[in-house]
């Protein structure tokens, strides 16, 4: 039952972040972001509970039908609002707060560098704008806004916006 009401708590996040839906059915119906987070949620159920194959099937169904691409194993928090979508991808180790918005495009991965945690954590309340790419087992930190096609390779403090080459502009 809570699965049900979670699903429903991200659907009507997304009918009051995005201008362009009319009501909450449409999301359910219509929004490629709220039907990879179905599919995420079942995924990571079976994943906590050692399913792997049958969690990555799920995963990779959801990818099919979605073209958003989050592994079994990522932790998404509450409310995420994936807007538009397409070629999303969220790795197996990354964590993502609360009240956080996806543009497409964008990536949270890892480098090809790390064993073991490879992704990035994210804080609540967290932007990441179209086609941003967050590598590496760095933490984002609370309230903080990624600009369309930024690359971030190292720690983002809170209350800080980021935009193009890693260059970081504090706001109050």
């Amino acid at each position: 039952m809570f699965f049900l009401k979670e699903l429903y708590e991200d659907a009507k996040n997304i009918k009051e972040k995005d201008p362009a839906s009319r009501n909450i059915l449409e999301v359910i119906i219509l929004y490629p972001g709220f039907h990879i987070l179905v599919f995420h949620r079942l995924a990571h159920f079976l994943y906590r509970h050692k399913l792997l194959f049958l969690a990555r099937l799920i995963s990779q169904m959801g990818r099919f039908f979605t073209g958003i691409e989050i592994h079994p194993g990522a932790k998404i928090g509450r409310r995420l609002f994936i807007d538009h979508g397409m070629g999303i991808v969220i790795g197996e180790t990354a964590t993502i707060g609360n009240n956080c918005t996806i543009y497409h495009n964008s990536t949270l991965g890892g480098t090809g560098k790390d064993k073991h945690k490879r992704h990035p954590d994210i804080g609540n309340n967290v932007m990441v704008g179209a086609g941003a790419k967050v590598l590496g087992p760095i933490k984002v930190g609370n309230n903080v806004k990624i600009g369309a096609n930024a690359t971030v390779l190292k720690n983002i403090p809170d209350n800080v916006t980021v935009i193009k080459c890693n260059k970081i502009l504090y706001s109050n």
